[in-house]
């Protein structure tokens, strides 16, 4: 009986793809396993150089609304956090007092004009003086009366005519000072009724409905709709600060977004207590976005750029340093850095345009290292 030995090549082959199959099995279990490297291409754009500082949002102004008088509150719209505009209704305080008053002294005017009209009740006087005055004057110079007589005459005729005339004169001056204290009376009145300075908003409500006041008194705080943005900028980077340089602004509260912006003034004195430089900035701000009192943030002013620059997200710096994966292998390079921003880095040596530069987690990973990668795309 005869037995058939297996063929040596078919073993063989066999053995092989056995071989492979294990092979590419633990290459690929191999590769699972490499950490995963999250990078971004370095890419060719615009870069700047920028001077940061801080930024806060601020009202236009804030002021603390008073009564110019006092008085019992009748009526207010008064309500934290209305809206108003400039010369809208705002507050009524009582005028009934001040009504009696504007009424008793326009009856006193009506009586001061009158006597005004009638004159001096020394005028009747006054005329009968002088018709005695004119014949005492013809038989003076026909050589009938005493001259003497006549000039003692003649004298107590001005005395009555001026009694007369100072008499008209404070009847007039009671007319004025009558006339004065209705325009105060009704400036008084006029003032009982306050109303919005300039477009605002109610921050505080002091005085309301029934509240009697004192002249002087708060009675709410207002802050402007609009708003200001004010950049706080070091001294050794002011001098570099121009009217009209452009800029991006990150707010806190917005996260990561960036919106543009424009030097509209500039502060020429430092504050006295942090020796940083004050500007203004004019924001563009997408529909629907709003800027409110205290917000804070960053600002990049550009005050220079270049074109075709090779950058990088400024993330990816470790140091001097970044982690660039090449062939799959972590290869760690020494970066010469050029302009930079808020976001992205110029990089003039050490980086070319299209290499994967790592963004995330570098502490996690070492030179040489085998890696996945994740590319990110912002």
């Amino acid at each position: 009986m005869s037995t058939s030995k297996p063929s040596s090549p078919n073993w063989v082959i066999r053995l092989v793809i056995v071989a492979v199959v294990l092979a590419a099995i633990g290459y690929g279990v191999a590769y699972i396993l490499r950490p995963v490297a999250q990078v971004m291409a370095a890419t060719k754009g615009k870069s700047v150089r920028f001077v940061p500082g801080t930024i806060e949002v601020k009202a236009e102004f804030g002021i603390e609304l008073k009564s110019e008088v006092s008085g019992r509150v009748i009526a207010s719209e008064l309500e934290i956090g209305k809206r108003f505009a400039k010369n809208d209704f705002l507050v009524q305080i009582d005028t009934a007092d001040v009504e009696l008053d504007i009424e008793r002294i326009k009856n006193e005017i009506v009586a001061a004009k009158k006597k005004v009209e009638l004159g001096s009740i020394l005028r009747p006087e006054v005329l009968n003086s002088r018709d005695t005055l004119d014949n005492l004057e013809r038989q003076t110079k026909a050589g009938a009366y005493p001259a003497a007589e006549f000039e003692k005459a003649k004298r107590l005729h001005e005395q009555l005519q001026q009694k007369m005339t100072l008499d008209e004169v404070n009847l007039k001056l009671l007319l004025d000072n009558w006339e004065n204290s209705l325009h105060a009376k009704e400036r008084e009145k006029s003032k009982m009724t306050i109303v919005a300075p300039s477009d605002g908003q109610v921050t505080e409500v002091v005085a309301r409905v029934g509240d009697l006041i004192a002249s002087n008194s708060p009675i709410a705080s207002i802050i402007a709709i609009n708003r200001t943005v004010e950049a706080k900028i070091t001294e050794e980077n002011f001098a570099a600060i121009k009217l009209g340089q452009k800029a991006t602004v990150r707010f806190l509260t917005f996260g990561a977004d960036q919106y543009n912006a424009v030097i509209s003034k500039i502060l020429p004195s430092a504050d006295p207590a942090t020796q940083r430089y004050t500007v203004f900035l004019d924001i563009s701000l997408p529909e629907g976005r709003t800027l409110l009192p205290g917000l804070t943030g960053e600002v990049s002013i550009i005050i220079a750029e270049r074109d075709n620059a090779v950058i990088i997200p400024r993330r990816a710096l470790v140091g001097e340093y970044v982690y660039v994966v090449t062939g799959g292998k972590l290869e760690l390079r020494k970066v010469v850095k050029g302009y930079d921003s808020l976001n992205q880095v110029e990089i003039l040596t050490g980086v070319q345009e299209g290499d994967e530069v790592v963004v995330e987690q570098q502490d996690r990973l070492r030179e040489g290292e085998r890696v996945r990668t994740q590319v990110l795309t912002n």
